[in-house]
Protein backbone atom coordinates (compact mmCIF):
# COMPACT_ATOMS: atom_id res chain seq x y z
CA UNK A 1 0.00 0.00 0.00
CA UNK A 2 0.96 3.53 -0.71
CA UNK A 3 1.15 5.73 1.98
CA UNK A 4 1.66 10.25 2.08
CA UNK A 5 4.03 11.50 4.04
CA UNK A 6 2.60 14.54 4.58
CA UNK A 7 -0.12 14.49 7.04
CA UNK A 8 -1.55 17.96 6.77
CA UNK A 9 -2.27 17.20 2.81
CA UNK A 10 -3.76 13.76 4.31
CA UNK A 11 -6.23 15.61 6.30
CA UNK A 12 -6.85 17.86 3.71
CA UNK A 13 -7.91 15.37 1.09
CA UNK A 14 -10.31 13.80 3.37
CA UNK A 15 -12.27 17.07 4.61
CA UNK A 16 -12.67 17.54 0.71
CA UNK A 17 -13.88 13.78 0.38
CA UNK A 18 -11.73 13.60 -3.00
CA UNK A 19 -9.61 10.86 -4.03
CA UNK A 20 -6.13 10.10 -4.32
CA UNK A 21 -4.78 7.56 -6.58
CA UNK A 22 -1.24 6.03 -7.20
CA UNK A 23 0.07 5.18 -10.54
CA UNK A 24 1.02 1.32 -9.10
CA UNK A 25 -0.85 -1.72 -9.14
CA UNK A 26 -1.25 -1.00 -5.47
CA UNK A 27 -3.66 1.66 -5.14
CA UNK A 28 -5.00 3.55 -2.70
CA UNK A 29 -8.19 5.55 -2.23
CA UNK A 30 -9.17 8.29 0.67
CA UNK A 31 -12.78 9.08 0.76
CA UNK A 32 -14.57 11.47 2.74
CA UNK A 33 -16.75 10.15 5.26
CA UNK A 34 -20.42 11.14 6.58
CA UNK A 35 -21.21 14.28 8.11
CA UNK A 36 -23.87 12.28 9.93
CA UNK A 37 -21.97 9.93 12.60
CA UNK A 38 -23.31 6.43 12.54
CA UNK A 39 -25.60 4.68 14.89
CA UNK A 40 -24.41 1.09 15.94
CA UNK A 41 -27.13 -1.20 17.46
CA UNK A 42 -26.53 -2.90 20.89
CA UNK A 43 -24.47 -6.60 19.98
CA UNK A 44 -26.76 -10.14 21.04
CA UNK A 45 -26.20 -11.63 24.23
CA UNK A 46 -27.18 -14.83 25.86
CA UNK A 47 -30.52 -14.53 26.93
CA UNK A 48 -31.87 -11.69 24.03
CA UNK A 49 -35.38 -12.41 22.18
CA UNK A 50 -35.15 -11.92 18.67
CA UNK A 51 -37.70 -11.10 16.21
CA UNK A 52 -38.96 -12.99 13.22
CA UNK A 53 -40.49 -10.73 10.56
CA UNK A 54 -41.77 -11.72 6.95
CA UNK A 55 -41.19 -8.47 4.79
CA UNK A 56 -41.50 -9.89 1.59
CA UNK A 57 -43.24 -13.17 0.29
CA UNK A 58 -45.13 -16.06 1.89
CA UNK A 59 -42.81 -18.26 4.07
CA UNK A 60 -44.69 -22.26 5.76
CA UNK A 61 -43.90 -22.80 9.26
CA UNK A 62 -42.43 -25.88 8.87
CA UNK A 63 -39.91 -23.57 6.28
CA UNK A 64 -38.28 -21.94 9.72
CA UNK A 65 -38.77 -24.87 12.79
CA UNK A 66 -35.45 -25.98 12.09
CA UNK A 67 -33.80 -22.63 12.43
CA UNK A 68 -35.91 -21.74 15.45
CA UNK A 69 -34.69 -24.52 17.21
CA UNK A 70 -30.89 -23.43 16.13
CA UNK A 71 -31.37 -20.28 17.87
CA UNK A 72 -32.69 -21.33 20.88
CA UNK A 73 -29.51 -23.79 20.84
CA UNK A 74 -27.40 -20.74 20.81
CA UNK A 75 -28.76 -18.93 23.58
CA UNK A 76 -31.63 -16.78 21.86
CA UNK A 77 -35.43 -16.77 22.43
CA UNK A 78 -37.26 -16.47 19.24
CA UNK A 79 -40.43 -14.10 19.18
CA UNK A 80 -42.29 -14.69 16.04
CA UNK A 81 -44.36 -10.97 14.53
CA UNK A 82 -48.44 -11.31 14.35
CA UNK A 83 -48.71 -11.75 10.66
CA UNK A 84 -45.38 -13.77 9.83
CA UNK A 85 -47.34 -16.52 8.27
CA UNK A 86 -50.15 -14.28 6.55
CA UNK A 87 -50.79 -14.91 2.60
CA UNK A 88 -51.31 -12.27 -0.06
CA UNK A 89 -50.96 -14.17 -3.31
CA UNK A 90 -47.45 -14.05 -3.77
CA UNK A 91 -46.85 -11.98 -0.27
CA UNK A 92 -46.64 -12.67 3.57
CA UNK A 93 -49.83 -10.54 3.74
CA UNK A 94 -50.83 -7.12 2.87
CA UNK A 95 -48.33 -4.23 3.07
CA UNK A 96 -49.85 -2.85 6.08
CA UNK A 97 -49.71 -6.13 8.10
CA UNK A 98 -46.28 -6.73 6.64
CA UNK A 99 -45.31 -3.59 7.77
CA UNK A 100 -46.95 -3.29 11.51
CA UNK A 101 -44.68 -5.81 12.33
CA UNK A 102 -41.45 -4.04 11.54
CA UNK A 103 -42.87 -1.20 13.46
CA UNK A 104 -44.01 -3.17 16.29
CA UNK A 105 -40.69 -5.04 16.31
CA UNK A 106 -38.71 -1.96 16.62
CA UNK A 107 -41.34 -0.57 19.40
CA UNK A 108 -40.90 -3.88 21.37
CA UNK A 109 -38.81 -3.38 24.21
CA UNK A 110 -37.81 -7.16 24.58
CA UNK A 111 -36.90 -7.78 21.20
CA UNK A 112 -33.07 -7.01 20.37
CA UNK A 113 -32.38 -8.17 17.13
CA UNK A 114 -34.62 -8.69 13.78
CA UNK A 115 -34.26 -11.10 11.75
CA UNK A 116 -36.51 -12.12 8.41
CA UNK A 117 -37.70 -15.19 7.38
CA UNK A 118 -37.17 -14.97 3.90
CA UNK A 119 -36.57 -12.46 0.51
CA UNK A 120 -38.60 -12.88 -2.91
CA UNK A 121 -40.65 -9.64 -3.34
CA UNK A 122 -42.26 -7.01 -1.44
CA UNK A 123 -40.28 -5.11 1.19
CA UNK A 124 -40.71 -1.87 -1.77
CA UNK A 125 -44.45 -2.30 -1.46
CA UNK A 126 -43.85 -0.96 2.38
CA UNK A 127 -41.14 1.13 2.92
CA UNK A 128 -44.01 4.32 2.92
CA UNK A 129 -45.24 2.46 5.63
CA UNK A 130 -42.60 2.49 8.05
CA UNK A 131 -41.75 4.53 10.86
CA UNK A 132 -38.75 6.01 10.38
CA UNK A 133 -38.41 8.07 13.63
CA UNK A 134 -39.57 5.22 15.79
CA UNK A 135 -36.79 3.11 13.99
CA UNK A 136 -33.94 5.71 14.73
CA UNK A 137 -35.11 5.90 18.49
CA UNK A 138 -34.80 2.30 18.62
CA UNK A 139 -31.52 0.82 16.62
CA UNK A 140 -31.11 -2.79 16.45
CA UNK A 141 -29.86 -5.61 14.13
CA UNK A 142 -31.68 -5.93 11.23
CA UNK A 143 -30.49 -9.06 9.01
CA UNK A 144 -31.58 -10.38 5.43
CA UNK A 145 -30.55 -10.24 2.27
CA UNK A 146 -31.92 -10.65 -1.58
CA UNK A 147 -35.17 -8.46 -1.79
CA UNK A 148 -34.82 -7.42 2.48
CA UNK A 149 -31.82 -5.02 0.68
CA UNK A 150 -34.53 -2.52 0.16
CA UNK A 151 -35.00 -2.60 3.90
CA UNK A 152 -31.04 -2.59 4.94
CA UNK A 153 -31.06 0.12 2.74
CA UNK A 154 -34.15 2.43 3.68
CA UNK A 155 -33.32 1.90 7.42
CA UNK A 156 -29.55 3.18 6.92
CA UNK A 157 -30.41 5.85 4.60
CA UNK A 158 -33.00 7.55 6.87
CA UNK A 159 -31.85 6.78 10.70
CA UNK A 160 -28.02 6.12 9.68
CA UNK A 161 -28.49 2.88 11.88
CA UNK A 162 -25.96 0.24 10.63
CA UNK A 163 -27.82 -3.12 9.21
CA UNK A 164 -26.45 -6.65 8.42
CA UNK A 165 -26.92 -8.15 5.01
CA UNK A 166 -26.55 -11.79 6.06
CA UNK A 167 -28.70 -15.34 6.22
CA UNK A 168 -32.30 -14.84 6.41
CA UNK A 169 -34.18 -17.75 7.98
CA UNK A 170 -34.27 -20.21 5.42
CA UNK A 171 -30.96 -19.51 4.71
CA UNK A 172 -28.28 -22.94 5.23
CA UNK A 173 -27.11 -22.06 8.94
CA UNK A 174 -23.55 -23.76 8.36
CA UNK A 175 -20.63 -23.24 10.48
CA UNK A 176 -19.08 -20.95 7.76
CA UNK A 177 -21.97 -18.46 7.87
CA UNK A 178 -22.90 -18.57 11.49
CA UNK A 179 -19.12 -18.10 12.29
CA UNK A 180 -19.29 -14.60 10.68
CA UNK A 181 -23.02 -13.89 12.66
CA UNK A 182 -21.39 -14.67 15.97
CA UNK A 183 -18.18 -12.99 15.37
CA UNK A 184 -19.71 -9.62 14.07
CA UNK A 185 -22.83 -9.49 16.37
CA UNK A 186 -22.26 -11.20 19.11
CA UNK A 187 -18.95 -10.77 19.52
CA UNK A 188 -18.55 -6.97 18.61
CA UNK A 189 -15.23 -7.70 16.26
CA UNK A 190 -13.78 -6.08 13.48
CA UNK A 191 -13.33 -9.10 11.34
CA UNK A 192 -11.73 -9.07 7.82
CA UNK A 193 -14.10 -11.03 5.77
CA UNK A 194 -11.78 -13.01 3.40
CA UNK A 195 -13.27 -15.79 1.05
CA UNK A 196 -12.46 -19.30 1.78
CA UNK A 197 -10.31 -21.44 -1.10
CA UNK A 198 -13.48 -23.13 -2.14
CA UNK A 199 -14.70 -19.72 -3.57
CA UNK A 200 -13.04 -18.28 -6.20
CA UNK A 201 -12.33 -14.44 -7.17
CA UNK A 202 -11.31 -12.10 -10.09
CA UNK A 203 -9.54 -9.62 -9.71
CA UNK A 204 -11.09 -6.34 -12.22
CA UNK A 205 -8.90 -3.23 -11.16
CA UNK A 206 -5.95 -4.08 -8.44
CA UNK A 207 -6.01 -1.26 -5.46
CA UNK A 208 -6.94 -0.74 -2.20
CA UNK A 209 -10.02 1.55 -1.00
CA UNK A 210 -11.79 2.91 2.24
CA UNK A 211 -15.53 3.26 2.25
CA UNK A 212 -18.71 3.20 3.31
CA UNK A 213 -20.27 -0.56 2.35
CA UNK A 214 -22.90 -0.25 0.97
CA UNK A 215 -25.19 -2.64 -1.49
CA UNK A 216 -27.33 -5.91 -1.78
CA UNK A 217 -29.17 -7.46 -4.80
CA UNK A 218 -28.97 -5.79 -7.38
CA UNK A 219 -32.09 -5.97 -9.05
CA UNK A 220 -33.60 -4.40 -5.80
CA UNK A 221 -31.13 -2.02 -5.91
CA UNK A 222 -31.92 -0.48 -9.44
CA UNK A 223 -35.54 -1.29 -8.92
CA UNK A 224 -35.33 1.74 -6.14
CA UNK A 225 -33.38 4.33 -8.20
CA UNK A 226 -34.95 7.84 -8.00
CA UNK A 227 -36.68 7.12 -4.46
CA UNK A 228 -35.82 8.38 -0.75
CA UNK A 229 -34.76 5.12 0.24
CA UNK A 230 -31.05 4.62 -0.61
CA UNK A 231 -28.51 6.42 0.93
CA UNK A 232 -25.87 8.74 -0.70
CA UNK A 233 -23.39 6.66 -2.70
CA UNK A 234 -20.47 9.96 -2.75
CA UNK A 235 -16.95 7.72 -1.61
CA UNK A 236 -18.81 4.33 -0.75
CA UNK A 237 -17.78 0.84 -1.01
CA UNK A 238 -20.54 -0.95 -3.02
CA UNK A 239 -20.98 -4.45 -3.36
CA UNK A 240 -23.85 -6.15 -5.58
CA UNK A 241 -25.81 -10.01 -5.83
CA UNK A 242 -27.67 -11.62 -7.94
CA UNK A 243 -29.47 -14.70 -8.87
CA UNK A 244 -31.31 -16.69 -11.82
CA UNK A 245 -30.66 -13.01 -14.09
CA UNK A 246 -29.80 -13.35 -17.92
CA UNK A 247 -26.38 -12.00 -18.50
CA UNK A 248 -27.97 -9.64 -20.64
CA UNK A 249 -30.30 -8.15 -17.89
CA UNK A 250 -26.92 -7.93 -15.55
CA UNK A 251 -25.44 -5.58 -18.36
CA UNK A 252 -28.99 -3.64 -18.38
CA UNK A 253 -28.65 -2.68 -14.46
CA UNK A 254 -25.11 -1.98 -14.11
CA UNK A 255 -25.87 0.36 -17.24
CA UNK A 256 -28.78 1.70 -15.20
CA UNK A 257 -26.36 2.44 -11.99
CA UNK A 258 -23.97 4.10 -14.05
CA UNK A 259 -26.79 6.60 -16.57
CA UNK A 260 -28.14 7.46 -12.36
CA UNK A 261 -24.42 8.34 -11.55
CA UNK A 262 -24.20 5.76 -9.16
CA UNK A 263 -21.16 3.91 -10.68
CA UNK A 264 -18.86 7.09 -11.01
CA UNK A 265 -19.11 8.10 -7.03
CA UNK A 266 -17.99 4.91 -5.72
CA UNK A 267 -14.49 4.63 -4.54
CA UNK A 268 -14.58 0.60 -4.54
CA UNK A 269 -16.73 -2.17 -6.18
CA UNK A 270 -17.59 -5.69 -5.56
CA UNK A 271 -19.56 -7.91 -7.47
CA UNK A 272 -20.07 -10.76 -5.26
CA UNK A 273 -22.16 -13.83 -6.66
CA UNK A 274 -24.11 -14.25 -9.34
CA UNK A 275 -25.83 -17.38 -8.94
CA UNK A 276 -27.14 -19.14 -11.59
CA UNK A 277 -26.56 -16.19 -13.82
CA UNK A 278 -26.09 -17.79 -17.52
CA UNK A 279 -27.44 -16.60 -21.22
CA UNK A 280 -31.02 -17.41 -21.64
CA UNK A 281 -29.59 -19.11 -25.09
CA UNK A 282 -26.45 -20.08 -25.58
CA UNK A 283 -27.26 -20.80 -29.47
CA UNK A 284 -27.23 -16.83 -29.41
CA UNK A 285 -24.56 -14.65 -29.42
CA UNK A 286 -23.61 -13.52 -26.03
CA UNK A 287 -21.51 -11.85 -23.55
CA UNK A 288 -20.04 -13.43 -20.66
CA UNK A 289 -20.51 -12.20 -17.20
CA UNK A 290 -17.10 -11.03 -16.84
CA UNK A 291 -17.00 -9.45 -19.88
CA UNK A 292 -20.24 -7.23 -19.08
CA UNK A 293 -19.05 -6.59 -15.56
CA UNK A 294 -15.28 -5.36 -17.00
CA UNK A 295 -17.09 -2.89 -19.51
CA UNK A 296 -19.10 -1.08 -16.67
CA UNK A 297 -16.45 -1.66 -13.97
CA UNK A 298 -12.92 -1.43 -15.33
CA UNK A 299 -13.28 2.35 -17.18
CA UNK A 300 -13.89 3.44 -13.57
CA UNK A 301 -10.09 2.65 -12.16
CA UNK A 302 -11.53 1.74 -8.98
CA UNK A 303 -10.51 -0.81 -6.70
CA UNK A 304 -12.98 -4.17 -7.91
CA UNK A 305 -13.17 -7.55 -7.61
CA UNK A 306 -16.02 -10.18 -8.76
CA UNK A 307 -16.59 -13.36 -6.48
CA UNK A 308 -16.99 -12.36 -2.63
CA UNK A 309 -18.95 -14.85 -0.48
CA UNK A 310 -21.74 -13.01 -0.65
CA UNK A 311 -25.66 -13.86 -1.85
CA UNK A 312 -27.58 -16.57 -2.81
CA UNK A 313 -25.26 -18.95 -1.17
CA UNK A 314 -24.56 -21.51 1.00
CA UNK A 315 -21.46 -20.31 2.91
CA UNK A 316 -21.94 -16.38 2.70
CA UNK A 317 -20.55 -13.20 4.78
CA UNK A 318 -22.53 -11.58 7.52
CA UNK A 319 -22.12 -8.03 5.77
CA UNK A 320 -22.36 -4.47 7.95
CA UNK A 321 -24.20 -1.96 5.68
CA UNK A 322 -22.85 1.46 5.78
CA UNK A 323 -19.70 0.97 8.32
CA UNK A 324 -16.12 2.22 7.35
CA UNK A 325 -13.89 -0.23 6.00
CA UNK A 326 -10.96 -0.99 3.50
CA UNK A 327 -11.15 -3.23 1.12
CA UNK A 328 -8.08 -5.05 -1.28
CA UNK A 329 -9.21 -5.78 -5.04
CA UNK A 330 -5.77 -8.48 -4.96
CA UNK A 331 -6.59 -10.26 -2.58
CA UNK A 332 -10.20 -9.71 -2.40
CA UNK A 333 -10.28 -8.71 1.28
CA UNK A 334 -12.90 -6.25 3.27
CA UNK A 335 -11.46 -5.24 6.73
CA UNK A 336 -14.22 -4.07 9.09
CA UNK A 337 -12.49 -0.66 10.41
CA UNK A 338 -14.31 -0.96 13.36
CA UNK A 339 -16.45 -2.96 15.15
CA UNK A 340 -20.02 -2.92 13.75
CA UNK A 341 -22.36 -3.28 17.02
CA UNK A 342 -21.40 -2.03 20.58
Amino acid sequence: MRKISNPSRRQFIQLCGLSLFSASANQYIITGRLSRQNIKPKRLQIGDTVGLISPASQINPEDIESVKRFLTQQGLKVKQGLHIFDRYGYLAGKDDDRAADVNAMFADKQVKAILTTRGGWGVNRILPMLDYNLIGKNPKIVMGFSDITSLLLAIYARTGIITFHGPVIISTWNQFSFDYVRQILFQGKAVTLKNPISIPLQTITKGIARGRLLGGNLSVITSTIGSTYLPQWKGAILFVEEIGEDIYRVDRMLTQLKLAGILQQLAGFIFAQCTKCIPEDDSEPYLTLSQVIAHHIKPLGIPAWYGAAIGHIKDKFTVPVGLEVEIDANSGEIKMLEAAVI
